[in-house]
């Protein structure tokens, strides 16, 4: 998952996403006005690597792929949703998506079912693949706008591929923005000072 763990490491798993409470399950009648958009990240802005540099994709409707064994759409409301990806030359990438809600109430609920799903993301794909460990780790939260939280996840499959990822989760008002980097390594090879800094970054950028 670049949180991406790699299809090499997850090819096997199939993941559902938790029960969402009623807070994100109301119905999405009262549709929020339109908006301004919220920005995105410049390849610039993700984690220096050390021997390539990043290129950024164009900025998408829908939700990314990347994000899918982590965190997914499964019983959240039809939200706005857009994403932006990002390569290197190597194997690092990463991916951006931002959630416009209804209300600001709305995108607290989703950003904490988000987190949460992170957050029992490893112990999902342990009882769905035998063949894969998987460790998250919890780098705390940051004080940007309404708040975010930075974890990690490590997995290693029977077969002896290893992958990391560092994933977030912030708020700015009604908007949620999930940022993902990933790689393959194991813990000491997360720049996790740095995904900090981007994923501040990311959410103060969003107005």
């Amino acid at each position: 998952m670049s949180m991406r763990v790699r299809t090499s490491a997850l090819a096997a798993l199939t993941v559902s996403a938790l029960a969402v409470g009623t807070a994100l399950t109301a119905p999405a009648a009262g549709a929020a006005p339109k908006a301004a958009a919220p920005k995105f990240l410049s390849a610039s802005q993700l984690p220096p690597h050390p021997a390539s540099s990043w290129t950024a994709g164009p900025v998408t409707d829908g939700f990314p792929e990347e994000l899918g064994f982590c965190v997914s759409t499964e019983g959240v409301p039809a939200y706005d949703y857009r994403y932006r990806e990002f390569r290197t030359d190597l194997d690092t990438s990463a991916v951006q998506l931002t959630v416009l809600t209804g209300t600001a109430a709305q995108a607290k609920a989703l950003a904490k079912h988000y987190d949460d799903l992170i957050r029992t993301c490893a112990d999902r794909i342990e009882e769905s693949s035998p063949d894969v460990e998987a460790e998250g780790r919890d780098y705390g939260r940051l004080p940007v706008e309404e708040g975010a939280r930075v974890r990690g996840l490590h997995t290693e499959t029977s077969w002896g591929a290893a992958d990391i990822a560092l994933l977030s989760v912030g708020r700015d008002g009604r908007t949620v923005t999930v940022v993902e980097w990933g790689q393959m390594g194991d813990f000491g090879n997360a720049p996790v000072a740095a995904f900090k800094k981007t994923t501040s970054t990311a959410v103060d950028k969003l107005y």
